[in-house]
């Protein structure tokens, strides 16, 4: 499929305009844009990052999720760092299907929106 010139995912792999349509998609969303890359947070909290040259995006993850993605598939995720008891991933997006990374972007998300606005916005 092509997104504006650009082609996005098919099959194993996504695209950074993918990614982006599943953060517009997650509710009060505020970006932030770095010289090297970007960073998403909810209401304040910091959930996500996106490195357009490394084409990787760094997700917040509880710490046992962390270490069962480090360690099952370390060709597509690396540890990034680990804060405040939550350990944060690094993903390969060449490397990743579309809908686990779907499933992880809220993961983040939701281990930083408050609970209201979690139970008003399931993932679909």
């Amino acid at each position: 499929m092509l997104v504006g010139g650009v082609r996005d995912d098919v099959g194993m792999g996504v695209a950074s305009s993918r990614f982006f349509r599943i953060i517009e998609g997650l509710a009060d969303v505020e970006q932030r844009e770095g010289r090297d890359y970007t960073s998403f947070s909810v209401r304040g909290k910091g959930f996500g990052y996106h490195w357009p040259r490394t084409k990787t995006v760094g997700l917040k993850q509880t710490l046992s999720e962390q270490i069962a993605l480090v360690s099952e598939r370390p060709e597509v995720f690396e540890v990034q760092f680990t804060a405040g008891g939550y350990g944060w991933v690094v993903v390969q997006l060449p490397k990743i299907a579309a809908d686990e990374l779907e499933e992880l972007v809220y993961e983040a998300w939701r281990l930083s929106a408050p609970e209201e606005l979690v139970e008003a916005n399931p993932l679909r």
